[in-house]
């Protein structure tokens, strides 16, 4: 982290960890980190960038980047338990990035079905049920939804218990499903994106600071099928084994 980036100014702490404004010494860009707390010591390993995505021509659009130091191997279990991977809820090391694919994953199936994928039809809301299942891949598309094969067929190579044998993001970029009528201008425009663009000016510290004010603004917290979205858990404190009932496994969603 030294190594990449000065560090300038501290933002605040809060359950987050520590945020800091650091300047990146490669490309002169600013960039808001925060360093994920674990207990009352900071992983430097392991830590998220807030970095504004010039390409989207708005001021207030914020990427968030999972990042992480090389070679390191993150054990963190905290997280909405229904986006969990297997890999991160074994408790044993492994690799965030192509954990994130099984979250996009979840995320694709709630947008196209309505649901979470592992939560039991039963009994949606409970937390054991839900984690036996996503261990066990245990999901199914419902009879009424219709999608199509290419698409069944990439959730099925994301919804591998082996992070080795999943699709990676470079691979689902390729897959036919993801490209089925995609237009032309999205696919130059991705790779202009990641090209970068000089003519573009990069963010001041003003800019970031204000975008940092308004993320602190309070708000209402969303409701879906008139639930609360649930907050953070840990799940190293809850065994799947363990037969007493636990509720909210995630959002709630009904079918749509």
């Amino acid at each position: 982290m030294e190594e990449r980036y000065e560090q300038l100014k501290e933002l605040g702490a809060g359950n987050f960890g520590v945020a800091r404004l650091v300047k990146d010494k490669k490309t002169g860009e600013l960039v808001a980190v925060k360093y994920i707390e674990r207990g009352k010591k900071i992983d430097e390993h392991v830590l998220r960038e807030i970095i504004n995505h010039r390409s989207l021509r708005h001021p207030n659009i914020v990427r968030f980047k999972e990042s992480a130091l090389l070679h390191s191997q993150p054990k963190s279990t905290v997280g909405t338990p229904a986006y969990i991977a297997p890999e991160v809820l074994s408790r044993k090391e492994y690799d965030g990035k192509i954990a994130d694919v099984w979250s996009c994953g979840v995320t694709l199936y709630v947008m196209l079905i309505g649901s979470y994928p592992f939560e039991d039809p039963e009994d949606p809301r409970n937390f054991r049920k839900t984690i036996s299942r996503i261990l066990n891949v245990q999901y199914s598309v419902p009879d009424y939804i219709r999608i199509s094969s290419e698409c069944r067929q990439l959730l099925s190579q994301i919804f591998i218990a082996n992070p080795l044998k999943r699709i990676t993001i470079p691979e689902i970029k390729q897959h036919p499903w993801f490209l089925k009528n995609l237009p032309k201008e999205i696919i130059n425009g991705e790779k202009t994106n990641f090209e970068g663009n000089d003519d573009q000016p990069s963010q001041s510290v003003e800019d970031i600071m204000r975008i940092i004010e308004e993320a602190k603004m309070p708000a209402e917290h969303p409701k879906v099928a008139n639930n609360p979205v649930s907050e953070l858990v840990e799940v190293d404190e809850v065994d799947p084994n363990d037969d007493t009932e636990v509720e909210s496994s995630g959002d709630f969603l009904e079918s749509i």
